[in-house]
Parts: structure tokens; C-alpha cells; sequence
């Protein structure tokens, strides 16, 4: 996410103040929700509400006048990434919505079920996890569709619900971050300016061994046995996810292929359901809805950026960052790829810690990342990977994140154990930090 251009300014300390009343707002309210024991606490403040009193604070310690630092606002919200990025949220939305109307997410996991090996059930979980979300782009709707069936497999099984919690946390973290039509790749790719597939291509090389281990360490895990009932399987209502999944890795535009799924997923209703034209419709518009939360933010969140960067709050963020960096670059001075990545890491994690949401994250700090990634020959591709597998990491391990409180009220476990099992996360780190230390890089 770039904003308009701007005169450089002189960095300042000052200019990040209303970033830092917005995490104070968002984390004040949920630590207090949470010490009063109310579900999902830090969603107890709608984050568009909560970034309010920062615009306005921003547009206060502006220098311009009103109405100029107005229109650096609007600026900044009307950016042509934040547009695109926005449109393609609505049309993820839209097709999650109407693909699970038409019975999609029931057939993929009535589909994995049938493929389950009876002493394979842990890492089996996992794998359909992973699917449906990277087919689905969405690792709270996964959870919300694989939890209870894995529940009762682990009670026939005798399975440790924190270990079944724990492999389909896991799966969802895998496929969330992999997806072509997550919302956090939709973030990384647009903030960062690369296209999907070489994202999606870059991330194989971190997800790929941390998923194998994983799955080893499932296996290993693996507890009780159950025959599984054999499932009906519909594998017409699959096609929309697999369809996506080709025509996004093979490079078609992004719109086209979310509006080509949509499309395929609503006459697949029709055709294999009593799915109607009016009802494809208002499917379509609650997938629009859906995303009405995370669209607002980023409009706000771009222009918040607009002020930030206009008064000098990015300038002093990326010269702290530089600062840090440089300690670890050559003696040369030369530009230091793996410094600046794990700058990226560093902030986008500790940013995610705090927002407990791992889209803001990445959104939030996506032009500081773009910064040191062009000054320190970073990819396009491989900034936007590091930021998503990093705000991936911290999301599946932060017990107030959503993923963990959903699914802990599934398995009527507490969120620590069950992001204390999310073993993907754990090895994912360390796959990634050692990748980008070691990588030989040309």
C-alpha cells in the first residue's frame, strides 16, 4: 500500500501517536473485556471504531491546513491499492458465501473424511484443514466447518481434544496463509505490489517443510482409532475451489478468477440443489457484508498512513528500523536482504501481537515493509511472503485471537492450550527464520 506521494518529510515521533491510540483503544478495551470473562473479548470494540478517535487525532497534529490534511486523508483512502484491494475483498467475500450456500464446504469435508486413513486421524485433520482453507480463504469459516466434526471423531477415537484442536488450528493457519483469496495474501500482494501466484509460489518454499514436519509430528502424536462412516460424496459442489485454485496459481487475474468462481459456484447450486437466482443473489451481497469490516478499516488504515507519512511518522519508523538493521549488515555497508527481513517479521509479528488480527497487521505496516524491501533489494514477492507468514505465525499462537477462541469453545478447552498445540505455527517460525538466515540468495 503506497500513499500519494509527499515531499519528504522530516521524520517524527510525534506524527505516530495516533497509530498508537488506536492499539491502545483496541487492546484497552479487550484486556478489560477479557478480566471481566466476556467471549471474545478484543472484538468487543469493532476496530473501525476504534481507529476513529486516531484519525481525528492525526488530523489535529497535522501541519497542513484542515482542509489540505482532509484531502491527504482522502488521498490516501482513495489510493488505487487500497481500491483494488478493497474490490477483491467484496468478490473473496462473495464467492466464500456463496460456495458454502451451495453446499461447497460440506462436500470438500465429506470428500477429506472419505480419504482419512482410520490411524492417521490427527494429521488427516490437519490436511482437510489445509484445503478448505486455502480453498476457502478463510481460517475462521474453516474452523467453524471442521471443529465440530473433528470433535466427534475425537470422542469416538479417545482422541486429546487439545491435540485434534491443535491439528485443525494448524491446517487453518496453513491454508489461511497460503491461499490465493485469503484476505492476508489480498493484503500482502496489494500492499507490496507483486502478484499472487509468485506470493503463493514463494510461500511453498517456507510452508512446504514446515507442513511435512508438522504432519510428522502429528503422526507421531496419533492417538486412538475410529472407522470413519463412509460420506456421500458430491464432488461437483469441490469443482468451484479446485477451478480457483488452478486459474489463480496459473496467473489470471484475480478478478477474473474470483468472479469466474462465483459464477461456477452459484450455477453448481443450481444445477446440483433447488439453489435459486434470488437466492445466488443475496448470497452474494452476505458475502459483501461480511467483509464490511476489514473493508472500512483498510480504507481508514490508508488513510491514517496518508497522515502518518505526510508528518514524518513512517520517516521515523524506517530510520529506527534502518538503525537496527545496519547493525546487523556487512561492514561494506552494503544493503542486507536478510536484516531487512527479518525487520518485516519483527514488526508485522509485533504488531499482530497487539491488534490480535493478522490482515490489520499487515495492512498497517505494509508501507514501512515496501520501504525496506526496496532499499534493501527485497522482492516484491518475497516482503509480501515474509509478512504474511509472519503475521500467520503470531495469529495461531496469540490466545486472544480469534482463531484460538473459536475453536476453544468447540472443544470446551481454554485458548492457551489450544494455541499451545498449534504446532504448524511453532514449526513454521523456525522454518522461516532459518530460511531467511541461510538462503543463498543470487
Amino acid at each position: 500500500m503506497t500513499t500519494p506521494a509527499n515531499n519528504s518529510p522530516s521524520a517524527s515521533f510525534i506524527a505516530l501517536l495516533p497509530l498508537f491510540v488506536f492499539l491502545a483503544l483496541y487492546i484497552g478495551v479487550g484486556i478489560y473485556f477479557q478480566s471481566q470473562g466476556v467471549d471474545y473479548a478484543f472484538y468487543q470494540l469493532p476496530s473501525v471504531i476504534a481507529i476513529l478517535p486516531a484519525i481525528i487525532l492525526a488530523l489535529l497534529l497535522s501541519k497542513q491546513k484542515l482542509n489540505n490534511a482532509i484531502e491527504t486523508f482522502i488521498g490516501g483512502i482513495g489510493h488505487s491499492n487500497i481500491i483494488a484491494m478493497c474490490l477483491i475483498y467484496l468478490l473473496a467475500g462473495a464467492f466464500a458465501s456463496v460456495a458454502k450456500a451451495t453446499g461447497g464446504v460440506d462436500a470438500t469435508v465429506a470428500l477429506g473424511l472419505s480419504l482419512i486413513p482410520s490411524d492417521l486421524l490427527l494429521p488427516g485433520f490437519f490436511v482437510i484443514a489445509a484445503f478448505i482453507a486455502t480453498a476457502m480463504g478463510t481460517s475462521m469459516g474453516t474452523i467453524a466447518a471442521v471443529a465440530p466434526v473433528a470433535l466427534g471423531v475425537a470422542d469416538q477415537a479417545q482422541i486429546d481434544y487439545a491435540l485434534m484442536a491443535g491439528a485443525v488450528l494448524s491446517g487453518a493457519l496453513f491454508g489461511d496463509n497460503l491461499s490465493i483469496i485469503s484476505d492476508t495474501t489480498i493484503a500482502a500482494t496489494r500492499t507490496q505490489g507483486c502478484g499472487m501466484k509468485d506470493k503463493f509460489r514463494e510461500n511453498l518454499i517456507f510452508a512446504i517443510p514446515a507442513s511435512i514436519i508438522t504432519l510428522l509430528a502429528f503422526a507421531f502424536a496419533g492417538q486412538g482409532h475410529a472407522d470413519i462412516a463412509a460420506q456421500d460424496i458430491e464432488f461437483i459442489k469441490v469443482l468451484p475451489y479446485l477451478t480457483i485454485l488452478v486459474l489463480a496459481v496459473a496467473g489470471l487475474n484475480v478478478f477474473v478468477v474470483l468472479t469466474f468462481g462465483i459464477i461456477l459456484a452459484g450455477i453448481t447450486g443450481l444445477l446440483a440443489t433447488d439453489y435459486s437466482i434470488i437466492q445466488f443473489g443475496n448470497d452474494i451481497y452476505t458475502g459483501f457484508t461480511n467483509m464490511q469490516e476489514i473493508f472500512i478499516l483498510s480504507m481508514f488504515v490508508g488513510g491514517l498512513a496518508a497522515l502518518m507519512q505526510q508528518q514524518g511518522g513512517l520517516a521515523f519508523v524506517n530510520n529506527k528500523v534502518e538503525g537496527l538493521i545496519r547493525r546487523f549488515s556487512k561492514a561494506n555497508g552494503e544493503a542486507s536482504p536478510r536484516a531487512a527481513e527479518l525487520g518485516m517479521a519483527g514488526i508485522v509479528a509485533a504488531t499482530n501481537t497487539c491488534v490480535a488480527n493478522n490482515t490489520v497487521s499487515i495492512v498497517v505496516t505494509g508501507d514501512i515493509a515496501k520501504d525496506l524491501a526496496q532499499k534493501h533489494g527485497v522482492s516484491s514477492k518475497r516482503a509480501a511472503s515474509v509478512l504474511d507468514i509472519f503475521a500467520c505465525i503470531i495469529q495461531g499462537l496469540i490466545p486472544h485471537g480469534a482463531q484460538a477462541l473459536l475453536i476453544a469453545s468447540v472443544f470446551t478447552i481454554s485458548p492457551l492450550t489450544a494455541v499451545s498445540h498449534a504446532w504448524y505455527c511453532m514449526i513454521l517460525a523456525i522454518v522461516a527464520v532459518a530460511i531467511v538466515i541461510f538462503r543463498k540468495r543470487a
